[in-house]
């Protein structure tokens, strides 16, 4: 991938909106010296998001995460029934339940233990139908690395842990579903 050195290099995930620049310093700590031309926009209505794209932008929630609390997000793609996210962790996230929504995680790099299931302890309700918790008692652990998929059904409580200065950064699909 290339692109000429000074050019602002703009993605854009929908062909309507524009994304945030993404600063020349932070292409290059990801691409090295060649980072990518900017993309043209396309007649094509199906939302395509290549790993190298998905990881420059990556690059850049890590440094939003080490200027806030650990962890920075974003939404990619909004759909009448799903969205895509865009995750980036460096630490051990709080306990999550979304009673209407299915989340696929796909690993795109680094590792982290899920654990599913169990029960909530300090659960707390911050909007109608997700509650927040402090940690899973009798969840079930699986440990994640890159190119895993894993499909957490909607009510279903589940929470990344990471161990010393292990990172994880996902592609999140967030799908309604009715918990069952």
């Amino acid at each position: 991938m290339r692109y000429s050195a000074g050019r602002a290099y703009w993605l854009n995930f929908d062909g309507a909106k524009t994304m945030e620049r993404i600063p020349e310093n932070i292409l290059r700590a990801v691409m090295g010296d060649e980072p990518a031309p900017p993309k043209k926009k396309r007649n094509d209505p199906a939302q395509h998001w290549t790993p190298p794209v998905l990881l420059e932008r990556g690059a850049y929630l890590r440094k939003l995460a080490r200027a806030g609390n650990g962890s920075a997000s974003e939404v990619i793609g909004e759909f009448p029934q799903h969205k895509a996210m865009l995750s980036f962790r460096a630490r051990s996230g709080e306990v999550e339940v979304h009673d209407e929504w299915a989340d696929l995680f796909v690993v795109l790099a680094g590792m982290a233990t899920l654990v599913v299931g169990g029960t909530v302890t300090g659960a707390c309700v911050i909007a109608p139908g997700e509650t927040r918790g402090e940690s899973i008692e009798g969840g079930i652990h699986q440990n994640l690395r890159m190119g895993d998929v894993v499909h957490v059904p909607a009510g279903t409580p589940h929470q990344f842990l990471l161990a010393g200065d292990k990172t994880i950064t996902s592609l999140v699909m967030k799908i309604r579903e009715v918990a069952e």
